[in-house]
């Protein structure tokens, strides 16, 4: 680490808070004094009195304990900790217009396609309604949704944003971890009463479960929960999560499936007594440059907010 770094990271982290005690207001009236060369002219800049432009500037000294201008005849001139100061001050007047572009709507003027990959199940039941927000927001912004469960997609830059439950490893990629998303097992209150009791751990060796891809991994999930199962209680199935979920609704069998999607169907119950949920992450993905890309910025913040909003506190 050059020397230069070491010291970024130290400030960063030994920053304090309670030390800054100046206000933007009076380091524009310096920084705006100092561009212009006087009081009056600064004043006119500013649309201020020029006592009260002189007041905020000598209360700026006052507060850093410096003088930040010499006074020779009419004109002012720098001294060696005002130039210092000025070199400051003007990156934050810098990032100030930046904040004001932002804050004035000026962000709706954000174009342009941003490729989404996530899977078809929470494509069809999470999104919509944070895309629809999001046309409000960005409505030169066009999304373009990739459904699939493989971060390849993005390594081969087919995607710019992808929604995933595993945290990815790829050093190109930025990843933010959202929240916690609880899942059980459901099935179709039809095919759940035809027992006429609550179902128990005990019943999985005679029940059918739904599979949506590979199901040697699900029968792995299911006896986490504690299911002694095989391959055998997978009769059917799809690779397509929106297929498998429509089996289940028509009770075909049962499935793993998040409370957040589950609790949008009525006639989907939880299928045991017994058994507790568990949760999976949420991880917002991108690639570590595109991150810094208005229009990608937009997108991923908007996806952040809605995925967090979407989280169900009970089922």
């Amino acid at each position: 680490m050059r020397i230069a770094e070491f010291w970024l990271v130290d400030i960063h982290i030994c920053m304090n808070w309670q030390t800054i005690t100046f206000d933007w207001n009076q380091a524009r009236a310096f920084l705006v004094t100092a561009e212009e060369g006087s009081l009056s002219a600064a004043a006119r800049a500013l649309g201020l009195t020029q006592p009260t432009l002189s007041r905020q500037v000598a209360a700026l000294e006052q507060t850093l304990g410096v003088t930040l201008f010499e006074r020779v005849s009419k004109s002012l001139i720098l001294t060696e900790a005002g130039i210092e100061l000025a070199d400051h001050v003007r990156a934050m007047g810098d990032a100030a217009s930046r904040i004001s572009l932002a804050a004035s709507g000026k962000s709706q003027q954000v174009e342009g396609l941003v490729t989404v990959s996530t899977t078809d199940l929470m494509a069809a039941h999470l999104l919509p309604d944070i895309l629809r927000e999001l046309r409000k927001k960005a409505p030169g912004v066009e999304v373009k949704v990739l459904c699939t469960n493989s971060l390849s997609d993005l390594r081969r830059r087919e995607a710019d944003i992808a929604i995933r439950h595993v945290e990815p490893d790829h050093p190109d990629l930025y990843a933010r971890k959202l929240r916690a998303a609880p899942a059980r097992i459901f099935g179709a209150r039809s095919l759940v009463e035809q027992f006429g009791r609550p179902l128990t751990r005990d019943d999985a060796p005679d029940l059918d479960f739904i599979g949506f891809d590979n199901n040697e991994e699900l029968v792995g999930y299911l006896r986490a929960f504690g299911l002694k199962v095989t391959e055998a209680n997978i009769r059917l199935g799809s690779p397509s999560g929106v297929v498998a979920w429509e089996f289940v609704r028509q009770g075909l069998g049962l499935a793993i499936m998040a409370d957040e999607i589950a609790a949008r169907f009525p006639e989907i119950v939880p299928a045991f007594s017994d058994i507790e949920p568990v949760s999976f992450p949420i991880w917002l993905v991108t690639h570590r440059e595109l991150h810094t890309s208005q229009r990608i910025r937009v997108v991923f913040d908007h996806l952040a907010e809605g995925l967090l909003k979407a989280k169900l506190t009970k089922i």
